[in-house]
């Protein structure tokens, strides 16, 4: 029987590990779109145990969490790190077959040396091991990054942020490249109760006025302008929605 994360995993055919083994295993990774801290890239600052990396700001693990019934307390609330985690491994034991399950895994084998299955029994000495390793080889960000291959990175920044951190990343030095990436989420939210406030943001951060929807785009422009000066070469947006029209019969014979 196979190991359950074997080195081959996922890999099916002789074709697939011959072009992983050979070729992409050994490939730098060039990430154009994550959700990585310019900030704590830029400190530093060593991980005091799993749960901050894994559960401080994953929108994706929390979106689970709540989908398997956990109190938002141990989400984002008050609980303690390690209630956290306790809740994040029975969450994942009913994810079999999600990514998350699979991208779990692959990370506590390749960074923390566990082969096993995280669940609700093995919490506690999964826990306690990767806290050690956290704490002895004092694993920060810039570690895992280097460790990962990495060559660039794009994170993902508001049209109203400084870039401030990204500057400093610059001007220091840091052998990997870490660039923004233009998200302009909030400049398209019209519904959301906030969005006056955010053009205020806005406002200040591009010296445009918004009143109107051609000061808005001036604004866009202006930021746009100055993520490419930092470097920025991509675009992302996210929609919680996709608008388009209803296929009608004339409309739909086309593609038949």
């Amino acid at each position: 029987m196979r190991k359950f994360m074997d080195e081959d995993f996922l890999l099916t055919t002789e074709t697939a590990k011959h072009l992983y083994h050979d070729f992409a295993e050994k490939m730098p990774i060039v990430d154009y779109h994550c959700h990585l801290s310019p900030r704590e890239i830029y400190e530093d600052i060593p991980y005091d145990n799993i749960t901050q990396i894994w559960l401080y700001a994953d929108h994706y693990k929390w979106r689970q969490m709540r989908s398997n019934g956990v109190e938002e307390r141990f989400v984002t609330g008050d609980a303690s790190d390690r209630e956290k985690f306790q809740k994040w491994a029975e969450t994942l034991e009913a994810a079999i077959g999600n990514p998350l399950y699979h991208w779990s895994h692959l990370e506590l084998k390749r960074y923390f040396g566990y082969e096993g299955a995280l669940n609700g029994e093995t919490a506690e000495a999964v826990w306690q091991l990767c806290n050690t390793k956290l704490r002895e080889e004092k694993l920060s960000p810039r570690k895992f990054i280097l460790k990962s291959g990495v060559k660039v990175i794009c994170t993902t920044d508001d049209p109203a942020d400084t870039l401030e951190w990204h500057r400093k990343l610059q001007e220091e030095g840091f052998e990997v490249k870490v660039l923004p990436s233009f998200r302009p989420d909030k400049a398209m939210n019209l519904e959301k109760p906030d969005y006056a406030d955010y053009l205020n943001k806005l406002s200040d951060a591009s010296g445009v006025q918004i009143d109107s929807f051609k000061k808005l785009m001036e604004a866009l422009k202006l930021r746009m302008d100055f993520f490419d000066e930092m470097g920025c070469k991509v675009a992302d947006h996210g929609l919680s929605y996709v608008m388009c029209e209803p296929a009608t019969e004339k409309r739909s014979s086309r593609f038949l």
